[in-house]
């Protein structure tokens, strides 16, 4: 038998069993699993479940158009999960707000209008009394949602620009602005970004162990649906996708009613709603498990808040999207 025959052909064998393998692997990965539980109000979308001295609170930006709304202007305000009591509203006027808590104290990010040029800080031990800071000033911007997170030694801000063109590109594109103090913000280089080239419409950012995670609305083919995507950078300029997207999608079990309070009206409206859309996403740590909220709708200004959980700690939750992404 001719040995110098065989050395090619095992070499051979020896890659097609490697690609095999691999894309069995590949194939057997599961994305983690979310449990949509239902809609719980009409016409919230931006809301932020936090944990906040030991209990579970939904923060919300209040439309002027939300229908227990009677006061003509947007507010913010959390939600005891529990009891459902709203706190004392505050940031009476501001827009598209998002909520972070550390060290007993929150922390709320929120524009002073819908492609405003202002970010400002609500600031908060109590959830009644609330400091007003000033985060960032950017003239010939448009900015929208806002996400906050701690990375190691500082916290880094995620906002979502649609102008100017130079810098957003295809709008929505997601910004970054880093603080050792929470008090003084630097913005980073144009290059830190997600993404340029397409719509990707930014709304929750999470770190952990060196990788920040960008979750954020991808539209699908010409704007005809909308799901929920996650990336991961180390440096917040190069990112990777999951290969396990879309986190969120929409479906019939957005329908399902979770609030029993509820009206008919918005039970009816709720039923012949056009659901295209799964956007929004934020979520937080309880008990190791995670508390879930995203809006679902048309995409069109038919919008709605519904809830989901996961079954494992966030940790979990980040990683488990990455599986077959090597460090």
């Amino acid at each position: 038998m001719n040995l110098k025959l065989l050395i090619p052909v095992y070499f051979l064998l020896t890659i097609v069993l490697s690609t095999c393998t691999n894309t069995s692997q590949k194939e057997s990965f599961k994305p983690p699993a979310i449990k949509k539980l239902g809609t719980i109000d009409t016409d919230l979308v931006e809301t932020s479940p936090v944990v906040f001295n030991g209990k579970l609170y939904r923060f919300e930006y209040v439309r002027t158009k939300y229908e227990h709304n009677k006061t003509n202007d947007s507010y913010l305000r959390f939600i005891d999960h529990e009891s459902g009591e709203a706190t004392p509203s505050f940031g009476k006027g501001f827009h598209l707000g998002s909520a972070f808590v550390f060290n007993d104290t929150a922390y709320v990010t929120a524009v002073d209008s819908w492609g405003g040029e202002h970010i400002a800080m609500f600031v908060s031990s109590d959830l009644v009394n609330w400091e007003q800071r000033s985060v960032l000033d950017l003239y010939g911007y448009k900015i929208y949602n806002t996400s906050l997170c701690k990375a190691d030694n500082r916290y880094v801000l995620m906002y979502e620009i649609g102008d100017p063109p130079e810098e957003a590109g295809q709008r929505f594109t997601a910004r970054f602005a880093i603080s050792k103090d929470l008090i003084n913000w630097k913005v980073t280089p144009p290059e830190c970004n997600y993404a340029k080239d397409r719509y990707t419409a930014p709304h929750a950012l999470r770190y952990l162990n060196g990788y920040y995670y960008d979750f954020f609305l991808e539209a699908k083919g010409d704007y005809e649906t909308y799901e929920t995507y996650v990336v991961r950078s180390r440096d917040l300029i190069q990112w990777e996708a999951s290969s396990l997207n879309p986190v969120l999608k929409a479906s019939d079990e957005d329908k399902k009613i979770a609030n029993p309070g509820l009206s008919a009206k918005q039970k009816q409206k709720i039923a012949e709603a056009n659901n295209l859309n799964n956007s929004d996403i934020d979520f937080c740590e309880l008990n190791g498990k995670l508390i879930i909220n995203y809006s679902w709708g048309d995409q069109l200004g038919t919008e709605f808040l519904a809830e989901a959980v996961y079954d494992g700690t966030l940790k979990e939750f980040l990683e488990g999207w990455f599986p077959d992404i090597e460090d």
